[in-house]
């Protein structure tokens, strides 16, 4: 009896509990759909199955934008270093200009200076003449004189024009395989070469100008020359002829440039091998004897077999001098 009384009575307490329990989990699942529900309203605001389309989309055709360079990173930075090269090369050339220029001044000044110091001291001479009795003649040339021992010279009267002394000789066309090769020669005019055939006389016009020492003019038009016919036998020759112009007037560092060009832009050149010998030339003058030894290696291992047998002495020296292993 007490057994089933206990019975009832637990049953009595457990229904209410699991009543109770029902009812909690009931009610979250209910706030659980709900709050789904919810979330479905907000995701898909149209009923599920319908398509929503995106807030960022791809456009249709690629937009261009606002900065972006025209050609890749890399075309960008070698157009830069190139302008760069071109401005280095412009300022080193303004710069040797002027030294060359005030060289020449300091010379002018020096040479004025002993004309002058000459001049004095053949007037400071003279009062010790005031002794001379008075029936000698004072002599009229004796200031000349005193400037002829002196090393001093007075200017020569300039031959009338059109005379056999200021009529240009002109240049035999036929000299042209190793014209650059010869020494320069002075001269006051440069007749331009007319054979009818153009590159030639371009280039044998730059080689007379430069025979002539006139090396701005011959560096203008050996530089036209090459920009004109890039591809002609002759173009070799030019491009070198240039740097040894530059190389004469005291300008070793655009003449490195002028000779390197020549190789890296025509190996095949007939000036190439001769181009790199003079490149050691003037890499010598930039006080650079390792730079000068790893051309001759570069002048001796590329072109061995084709340069001459002076050249190779001459490269000998060359190496002797700048002390290469």
């Amino acid at each position: 009896m007490r057994t089933i009384i206990w019975a009832l009575v637990a049953a009595t307490i457990l229904v209410p509990a699991a009543a109770l329990a029902q009812s909690n989990v009931e009610g979250r699942v209910g706030k659980l759909e709900s709050e789904m529900r919810a979330v479905q309203r907000k995701v898909f605001p149209g009923g599920a199955g319908q398509y929503l389309q995106p807030e960022i989309t791809r456009p249709d055709a690629p937009q261009a934008v606002g900065g972006s360079p025209a050609t890749s990173a890399v075309a960008d930075l070698t157009s830069r270093v190139t302008a760069l090269e071109q401005q280095m090369a412009g300022m080193t050339d303004q710069i040797e200009q002027t030294g060359y220029k005030v060289r020449q001044l300091q010379d002018q000044f020096d040479a004025y200076k002993r004309s002058t110091d000459a001049k004095l001291s053949g007037l400071a001479a003279t009062p010790a003449l005031a002794t001379t009795p008075a029936s000698t003649p004072l002599p009229a040339t004796r200031l000349g004189e005193d400037e002829a021992a002196s090393g001093a010279t007075r200017p020569s009267r300039t031959p009338a024009r059109g005379t056999a002394a200021t009529r240009p000789v002109a240049t035999p066309v036929a000299a042209v395989d190793g014209a650059d090769d010869a020494e320069p020669a002075s001269a006051t005019r440069v007749d331009k070469p007319a054979t009818g055939d153009t590159p030639e006389d371009e280039y044998l016009y730059g080689y007379r100008l430069w025979a002539a020492k006139q090396y701005p003019q011959a560096e203008a038009q050996l530089k036209k020359m090459v920009a004109a016919y890039p591809k002609h036998r002759r173009a070799s020759y030019a491009q070198n002829l240039l740097g040894r112009a530059y190389l004469d007037e005291g300008k070793p560092s655009l003449a490195s440039m002028a000779f390197y060009d020549n190789y890296k832009k025509m190996p095949d050149g007939e000036r190439a091998p001769d181009s790199l010998y003079y490149l050691a030339q003037a890499l010598m003058k930039l006080n650079k004897p390792a730079d000068a030894c790893k051309v001759y290696g570069e002048l001796t291992d590329v072109y061995g077999a084709k340069v001459s047998g002076q050249m190779k002495a001459d490269v000998e020296k060359g190496r002797t001098a700048a002390k290469c292993k």
